[in-house]
């Protein structure tokens, strides 16, 4: 479409930073790939005021939000400044994978949040992490008239310049690293679990119950924290505490409204960029060292542990399978078995499964076909989310559900929903899990729950005590 415009600065800030200056904006959302590892992602994507909300509650929404959708696909430019020039950006609760499934609901729906929530994004602010630039693009959307869409996508180009001349790089902060963040944890006051420890040990018996008669091989149980929300801190300062605390290839925030989505998460669930789809499973985990000589005893014992690499192993597999369905046959390859990943207080092994996406399908059918990630169920997985069901006392909601984008090109990038936040008026919510397989150890997996929440207990006691840093 010849009406769109675009603008390109030079920008050596954080993402954050643009965040802070449209933190105010209706339904604003920030998503930062490649942070701490330039080869997932080199961009970053920042928007608000959409021209359209889609909330969705039933097992039909999908195809709900893909006839919406349609109405816009292919309005996008003609170049290589940016993959998101105009799209959606929303996510896709755990609950919408039940309803697909035809699992039953056993556990209590306490949080009243939607199935999915995108908005339709006509203007949207692009990070270069590479080339150092910062993209800006209006497409006049949704006006379909030539004469009166050139106006809205000047009037909406200029509203967002003139913001731009008024950024400060004072507001830049000093991120922490190394060691420092694990010696400065204090205790976060009025946290409670959905389980308690002895309640959670025994699910974890009843999962290797499960998988000693052979109804599965791996579960991903998970419990869920709660806490109240801390009087006058806003929901971008703990985005921006989990930002400086710990660094991650999938970070993201959305305001939706009535709560805010504060996401820290290391893990891709898909992305699909000129018919290639590539995914990102991630199990194992250890936690950093207080000390170089214990970090380095730590990733070692992570590397070396035959538990770990069969808990990635069955995953990778099953997310071969999951893209096999959308996949042309005989291109889905297992790009990358085993990396370990350094993150702040943890260390994750991941895998990176790719494929190309069959004729006449679109990532509508991709996120259909994959959801929810197998990293964050078990295998196999429609037998692991009925185990998951009937154990975990409350519904998951967004946790291990995904959040990203969908370009009106028909590309698109999604994370999963793990290392999170959510926050509504008077509480915050977290939930942690483990994969569960035969030679688990109950104490160490209710463990492995607490070390994983390490970042978000860490930026929320910060918080409780008065936001200092």
């Amino acid at each position: 479409m010849n009406d769109n415009l675009i603008k390109i600065y030079d920008f050596s800030g954080r993402a954050v930073e643009l965040l802070e200056l449209f933190k105010d904006e209706p339904y604003v959302f920030l998503l930062e790939t490649g942070i701490s590892n330039q080869s997932t992602g080199r961009f970053s994507f920042l928007g608000f005021d959409p021209f359209e909300i889609f909330r969705g509650n039933d097992k039909n929404c999908l195809e709900a939000l893909k006839n919406k959708f349609l109405q816009y696909k292919n309005f996008h430019f003609q170049n290589n400044s940016t993959p998101l020039e105009c799209g959606i950006i929303g996510y896709l609760s755990y609950d919408l994978g039940l309803s697909w499934e035809n699992i039953p609901g056993y556990s209590k729906e306490d949080l009243g949040i939607p199935d999915s929530f995108f908005g339709f994004y006509d203007c949207i602010l692009t990070i270069d992490h590479v080339l150092k630039k910062l993209i800006v693009s209006s497409s006049g959307l949704p006006e379909k008239n030539s004469s009166v869409r050139r106006k809205r996508t000047a009037a909406r180009l200029k509203e967002i310049t003139e913001r731009l001349q008024r950024f400060s790089p004072e507001l830049k902060t000093v991120r922490r690293t190394g060691h420092d963040v694990l010696k400065d944890q204090r205790p976060v006051q009025g946290i409670k679990s959905n389980f308690t420890k002895s309640a959670y040990l025994q699910a974890i018996r009843r999962v290797l119950e499960h998988i000693r008669r052979g109804d599965v091989y791996q579960v991903n149980l998970s419990q869920r924290f709660e806490l109240p929300a801390p009087a006058g801190i806003l929901p971008t300062d703990l985005y921006s505490k989990l930002s400086d605390l710990s660094a991650v290839n999938f970070g993201g925030y959305f305001d939706c409204g009535d709560f805010q989505i504060i996401s820290n998460s290391p893990e891709r669930f898909i992305k699909l960029e000129n018919n290639l789809i590539s995914t990102r499973p991630m199990k194992g985990t250890r936690s950093r060292g207080a000390t170089p000589v214990e970090d380095r005893n730590k990733r070692r014992e992570l590397l070396t542990s035959a538990k770990d690499k069969a808990e990635l192993l069955m995953i990778t597999d099953l997310e071969r399978n999951d893209l096999g369905r959308v996949c042309e046959y005989g291109t889905v390859k297992v790009k990358q078995m085993r990396a370990i990943e350094n993150y702040q207080t943890v260390f994750q092994a991941t895998s990176t499964i790719e494929g190309i996406l069959k004729k006449n399908h679109n990532a509508f059918d991709v996120l259909r076909a994959c959801f929810p990630g197998g990293s964050v169920t078990g295998c196999p997985k429609i037998r692991a989310m009925q185990v998951i069901e009937a154990l975990e006392p409350t519904r998951r909601g967004i946790y291990t559900g995904a959040l990203g984008y969908m370009s009106f090109s028909g590309d698109m990038d999604f994370n999963i929903l793990i290392r999170t936040l959510i926050r509504t008026n008077k509480k915050i919510y977290f939930q942690t899990g483990g994969g569960i397989v035969a030679d688990s150890i109950p104490e160490e997996e209710y463990e492995e729950t607490l070390v994983k929440a390490k970042a978000l207990r860490l930026a929320l006691s910060r918080h409780s005590e008065g936001g200092q840093s």
